[in-house]
């Protein structure tokens, strides 16, 4: 995460910080695939390289124009398309695919995301609700609808959205991180340190997860420490240039909390 990304994430946090590179959550960042907002969270699928998602995009584009009502076609091919930044086209991909298909819950659940991308949040939240039954939540949703609020502000309604989710799988590293960078977003950075800490001590933990508890380590002012926990999964030369720009932003303390919250994506299947 100390890396640039997109929209949704803190992560537009800071440009080459990239905070939740965490969907967050998203998101380490190759090219990736869009993450479930703080971090977070939340993860779809391993990292991949620009090239790849751009073959997968090109691979799923054909099967989904052979058949616009398959809804594994437009699932991937919408997810390929958001890590290539292309939100406007997967949302149309899946709005498209959701007139034929429209109690599919995972195909509601990617179209809940790619409304989040764009901007479009009381949309994705109303969307989002119909993608789990209130008897039978959906953790990743959850965390998704979390990682919303967050981007809208509404930190307290988040988090408890995202205590909701670790009611089903208590100690999901991507939830713990999404819920960590909310407590950081409002300002409470000791219990986001906590958190992001728990988070980091899961076996399912993954760099992004480290790198949100090295920006919020960093935010504090602990920038030794910020590095040294930062350098664990990124080159010497890119984790210096972060720690970098963490001290440039933290002489304008009130910068990062005006820019966008991290992406809201996807945990994988079972996470």
């Amino acid at each position: 995460m100390f890396q640039r990304r997109r929209p949704l994430d803190v992560r537009r946090i800071v440009p080459p910080l990239t905070a939740l590179c965490l969907a967050t959550f998203a998101a380490g960042c190759a090219t990736r695939a869009p993450a479930d907002l703080t971090g977070a969270i939340a993860r779809e699928a391993p990292p991949q390289s620009a090239s790849d998602w751009r073959r997968e995009s090109e691979a799923w584009a054909a099967r989904y124009a052979a058949d616009q009502k398959d809804p594994v076609a437009a699932f991937n091919y919408a997810r390929a398309l958001r890590a290539g930044g292309q939100h406007a086209q997967a949302t149309a991909v899946l709005e498209q695919t959701l007139l034929h298909n429209p109690r599919d819950t995972k195909l509601l659940g990617a179209y809940g995301r790619a409304l989040a991308d764009t901007g479009h949040y009381k949309q994705s939240l109303d969307v989002f609700s119909r993608a789990h039954a209130p008897d039978q939540p959906d953790w990743r949703i959850l965390s998704a609808q979390g990682a919303v609020l967050d981007q809208m502000g509404r930190h307290g309604e988040a988090q408890r959205y995202y205590a909701s989710a670790l009611k089903i799988v208590p100690n999901e590293a991507s939830v713990l991180s999404n819920l960590g960078l909310s407590y950081a977003l409002a300002k409470n950075l000791p219990l986001a340190e906590k958190t992001l800490r728990t988070a980091v001590a899961q076996r399912d933990a993954d760099q992004r997860v480290r790198q949100n508890l090295a920006l919020v380590v960093g935010l504090q002012g602990r920038f030794a420490e910020a590095e040294t926990i930062a350098r664990a999964d990124l080159p010497p030369e890119t984790a210096a240039a972060n720690a970098a720009y963490l001290k440039q932003m933290l002489a304008k303390p009130n910068d990062w909390k005006k820019r966008r919250h991290p992406t809201v994506s996807e945990a994988p299947s079972g996470a």
